[in-house]
Parts: structure tokens; sequence; C-alpha cells
């Protein structure tokens, strides 16, 4: 008897009500996610003397909302009693929760500095040139390799686009502390070292315990899968951006006893996922090289993202990850790029 078949992957598992201490007093809880590829978030809560910490929380929706307000229910903790939330990125199913839990408890929203959402107009403070641009387009606009703009529902487009006028519609969090790289912050009693990540965003941020060598590595390092890397940014290269990122993590895995996903189960491996990370965006260059040498002509990165993603990744996102691999590969002189009426090609270099 046929049926639909069980996830593999434990990213791609529901959400349960089950609660479990992963770390010295870290809980890990599952809030549901309606995202292609993933069945739910992690939210962590972590308890001290003056109520909780929680890092995480979840999507902009309301079944979100009642599963984060029944899982603090089964600890014991009141929405009221959150005085601090950490963000890890400026995607919605991380910050999804953070602005209703600060209406009701006034809880911190702790972020990167760099933290913003594409549809945010404001700027973070104090943001350098290099900084910005790391920051995404717009995914309304038409790509920088020519071709139609992501496709999205119509409702939820208009939404987007009036929340970049008036960005209190969708409730984006304003972060209350800004945090950078080494600016040790205190959570359940405990020093935690911000470790700052960009690649998948600009803004994406890992914190460390070395006492207890618990990583929260957000959507950084997953146990299965790897996150995505857009070509939709204003940096040249965030492929070696990201590559950076991972060697940022690797530096000091040996010292990472368990990572705290944002996806998935918690994993011990640390150093080894990152290099089978790493291993995964070098295969996947060196299938565009292949790619290349057997049409033995210029393709667009659609035709390319045909060869690197099944059919049913194919879409505007899988045409990012392609374009970001090619604008890898042609910066470091591999590849040449050519504009065809609005439309980038590429080609290996012989």
């Amino acid at each position: 008897m046929s049926g639909t078949p069980r996830p593999t992957k434990s990213e791609q598992l529901q959400a349960t009500d089950e609660i479990t201490e992963v770390a010295p007093g870290i809980l890990r809880t599952q809030l549901p996610a309606n995202i292609t590829g993933l069945g739910h978030v992690n939210m962590y809560v972590m308890e001290d003397d003056r109520g909780v910490t929680v890092v995480d929380p979840g999507m902009p929706t309301k079944a979100s909302w009642q599963a984060l307000q029944e899982r603090l229910t089964q600890i014991g903790v009141p929405v009221r009693r959150v005085h601090t939330v950490i963000v890890t990125h400026s995607h919605p199913d991380h910050y999804g929760g953070a602005e209703r839990i600060r209406a009701e408890s006034g809880a911190d929203i702790v972020t990167h500095r760099l933290f913003r959402t594409f549809f945010d107009p404001t700027e973070p403070p104090d943001l350098s040139v290099e900084e910005a641009a790391t920051f995404m387009r717009s995914p309304f606009d038409p790509p920088p390799w020519g071709g139609a703009p992501m496709k999205m529902e119509f409702g939820r487009k208009m939404r987007f686009r009036v929340a970049g006028r008036i960005p209190g519609l969708l409730k984006v969090p304003t972060p209350t502390v800004r945090i950078g790289d080494v600016e040790r912050v205190t959570l359940a009693g405990r020093q935690w070292v911000p470790v700052h990540t960009p690649g998948h965003t600009a803004d994406h941020l890992c914190l460390f315990d070395p006492e207890s060598g618990t990583l929260l590595s957000g959507d950084h390092v997953l146990p299965t899968i790897t996150p995505h890397i857009s070509g939709l940014t204003a940096h040249g290269d965030p492929l070696t951006l990201f590559f950076g990122s991972l060697d940022k993590i690797a530096a000091f895995s040996a010292d990472v006893r368990i990572s705290l996903p944002a996806h998935g189960t918690p994993f011990t491996n640390t150093g080894e996922r990152v290099e089978q990370i790493k291993q995964h965006h070098h295969d996947r260059l060196d299938k565009i090289r292949s790619v290349s040498i057997n049409l033995d002509r210029p393709a667009t990165v659609n035709e390319f993202a045909q060869h690197l993603f099944s059919a049913r990744s194919q879409g505007s996102m899988a045409d990012s990850e392609a374009y970001a691999h090619l604008e890898h590969l042609r910066i470091l002189g591999d590849f040449d790029q050519r504009d065809v009426d609005g439309v980038y090609e590429y080609v290996i270099r012989h």
C-alpha cells in the first residue's frame, strides 16, 4: 500500500510537542514551518533567575504563535517571562514571533548588528560600504542575470510591497541589542561568544558557549542539508563569504560538544559537517565545470540550474544559487560571462 513517504532528513520532520533538554539548561522545542523542504523551526529556551531567553521564535503565523505559547506553557513559563529573544538571522521563520513577544513582555530583541530584512527601507547603524554590499536585493526586481523576478502568490507579494513602505505592518522586529563578533553576551548565566557567519544571509549570527561547548548554529551549519546561498545579493561573491564563515566555525569545532541548529536534530560532528557542506559546494562547482565542457557553448543561469537541481526544485531559488556559484567561478577566472540582450550567459575558459 503506497502512501506519502516519510521525510528522510531531520530538517523535514513536522513539528511535535516534544520538549527535550539538549544541552545543560537548554530546552529544544519545535514550532511548525510551512516552508518547502522544512517541517519545523527549533526554538531553544534557556531559563535563569529573570525568566527565559528564547532563540528563533518561529514563523509570523497564527499556527506558530499558538505553538509557541503552548510550548512555553508546557515548560511552565508564560510569555510575559520572556526577557530576551535571540534572532539568528533575518528570515521570517526565525524572527516571526519576536515582535509579538516584545509587545507582551517587553523583551529585548538581540541580533547581529547587521540585521536587516530585504523590505526594510532603513539600514543598520554605522554601516560600511563593504557591509552594505552584502545585503539582499529585492526579490521583486528582475534578477541581475536576467529573466523573471521571484514568483510569489499575489496577496503575499502585495503585503510585502506595502510592508516596504509601512515596516510595522508585518511586525518585523526592531532589534534593541545589536551585537558583533567577540562582544560576549550573558544568557542563562553563561557567557556566549557571538560569531558572525555571513553567507546564507549577511547578518547570520551563531553563538558559542565555551564552558559547555554548545554552539547555536542557526541555519549556518545544519545536520543533513545545506543552507541556500543566494545570488540576490549586492556582494559579488556570497559563496566566498560562506566558505569563510564555515572556516570560522571549523577553527574551534574541536571545542564544540554539541551544535543546536535552527532546523533538524542537534548533532555532535560539527567539524565533519562543516567539511561536508564545503565539499557539497565544491562538488557543485565541479558539476558546473563539467556541464559547460559538455555543452561546449555559453549557457544561461537557468540552463545550469537545470543540471544542478532536481526537476521539483527548479525555480527562482535554484536559479539564484546557480548564479552565486557561476559568479564565484567567474571571479576565480574559470568562467567568462557575456550579456545577451540582458540575459547573462557563462562558459568555461579553455
